[in-house]
Formats: C-alpha cells, structure tokens, sequence
C-alpha cells in the first residue's frame, strides 16, 4: 500500500496519540490540512490567526495538559512566524512539534 506524504503525517501523528492541532493554513500545507480533514472526528484543529499564535497555543496545550503540542505552518514567512513560541517552548523543555510544509516533489 502507497502512502502519500499527507497521509503519513497525519498517521504518525495519530499513533503518537496527537488528538489536537493548531496552525494556520497557507498554501504548500495545503495537503496536509486535505488529509487532517478526512480525520476531523481523531484529530481537533484549531484556526489560529497568526502562525505565531499557533506555535504559543501548542506550547500552552502540553504545558496545561502534558501532552506533545503541535503547530502546522506554511512554508516560508508562515514557517518564521513559528520560531518565537517554538524557542520558549525549548527553552522550558516543553514538547512541542512544528510541521511546515514545502512545495510537491515527485519521488
């Protein structure tokens, strides 16, 4: 069985137990956010408005909840946006895990 990239995200996430993510839509993240949806009842996404929120808001779930947070972002500015919110979370040993996305490749 063929897995695209989308779907292997979206399934590692899944046996990690991931169950909420935040982010921000944009453009080469797209796909991602196609597969997400197919699992709406598993995985909860919250819309932030701004990248940098959703990089805040993963940290601020694991610290309330001692669970991993995760942040989606596009690439390029979306993917920068993240940085602020992800260094306070390594700075406090918080487990967060930001995933940005790139333009199609062919394999």
């Amino acid at each position: 069985m063929e897995l695209t990239g989308s779907q292997i995200v979206i399934e590692c996430l899944k046996e990690q137990g991931v169950d909420t993510v935040f982010g921000y839509p944009g453009g080469a993240i797209l796909n991602i956010y196609d597969e997400l949806y197919k699992h709406r009842k598993e995985i909860r996404h919250i819309l932030t408005s701004h990248e940098q929120g959703a990089s805040h808001a993963a940290d601020g779930y694991a610290r309330a909840t001692g669970k991993v947070g995760v942040c989606f972002a596009t690439s390029g500015p979306g993917a920068t946006n993240l940085v602020t919110g992800i260094a306070t979370a390594y700075m406090d040993s918080v487990p967060v895990v930001a995933i940005t996305a790139n333009v199609a490749v062919n394999l």
